[in-house]
């Protein structure tokens, strides 16, 4: 005669499904995305400032910069909620979506945030630390909460945020600030509003229905696409200067110039033909712009050494 399992074991699948689906939600609350740009640049800010840090520590650092971004990622869900639900891109963000609770997000941010600014203090330095908190500070009280809202100017001013990482892995490293690290964030600054005016191109009415004054629901489409290849020349010279400044070498360089100029190509087709296509392609080669930009930094820094 069969025994059927206790009622406990048919218990075990659903409740491990359950777990497994409210990590992924807190997972896509610390908006993954933006978190692995933001640890590739502070890494490699950490790989061609001039010392070392033992391994351990590089790791533990990497992590508190991960968990800093992730930290600000949800207080800025938790924020922004609202216009969330409004929009068609962020209409399935886990607080709008029902899979996330407002005050889990808010806790999950804070916690992150002030955790991962105490560990790189102790763990790193203090100067790294300060930065960490700067840019999570920023993101959030700046950005999300004053600028976002208020100004078409808002990416511009807020980009600060996203461009400090690679000076937080130069300081976790060194500890201090250079005029080296600073053009590493000159480059992710620069690179910030045409990056994302070219998303707010093709997404117009979203923004239009969540009242977010971005630049093309302001200026327009022409007007913005104007700035965006003003940007892009900037980027131009811009993105040798750290061989100018002696952290990179002539290879880089050369890399360097060749991604600024397909850039500038590609906004430029935009500025020519103002379709959607061209600007979704503006966005989507924006990002292979920053990643060479940073990816030939590294192997530059790896055969350096």
């Amino acid at each position: 005669m069969k025994h059927s399992a206790p009622s406990y074991w048919t218990g075990i699948g659903p409740a491990r499904s359950a777990a497994r689906e409210a990590l992924q939600s807190v997972w896509a609350l610390l908006k993954p995305r933006v978190m692995s740009l933001v640890v590739f640049t502070g890494f490699v800010g950490m790989m061609i400032a001039p010392g070392s840090l033992d391994s351990g520590l590089m790791v533990v650092a990497i992590l508190c910069i991960a968990a800093g971004a992730g930290g600000a990622g949800a207080l800025n869900m938790w924020y922004d909620r609202d216009i969330d639900a409004i929009m068609e891109r962020t209409k399935n963000r886990p607080i709008p979506a029902g899979l996330v609770t407002p005050t889990t997000a808010l806790i999950v941010g804070l916690a992150l945030s002030s955790v991962s600014v105490l560990v790189m203090g102790l763990a790193a330095n203090w100067v790294a630390a300060g930065l960490l908190a700067l840019t999570i500070a920023f993101y959030i009280l700046v950005y999300t909460i004053w600028l976002k809202h208020r100004t078409p100017q808002n990416i511009v001013i807020g980009g600060a945020a996203g461009a400090l990482p690679p000076m937080i892995g130069w300081a976790a490293v060194t500890g201090d600030v250079s005029a080296a690290s600073f053009s590493l964030f000159l480059i992710i600054f620069l690179w910030t509003p045409p990056h994302f005016w070219a998303l707010a191109l093709y997404r117009n009415d979203d923004y239009v229905r969540a009242g977010i004054p971005m630049m093309p629901v302001v200026a327009g489409r022409a007007a913005t696409i104007r700035q965006m290849v003003g940007y892009a020349v900037a980027l131009v010279p811009l993105s040798v200067a750290p061989t100018i400044f002696g952290i990179a070498g002539i290879g880089y360089a050369v890399i360097a110039l060749l991604l600024a100029l397909a850039y500038l190509a590609v906004v430029v087709d935009l500025w020519r033909i103002q379709d959607d296509v061209r600007a979704r392609r503006a966005f989507r080669f924006s990002i292979v712009y920053l990643t060479g930009i940073f990816v030939a930094l590294m192997i530059d820094a790896a055969i350096g050494t």
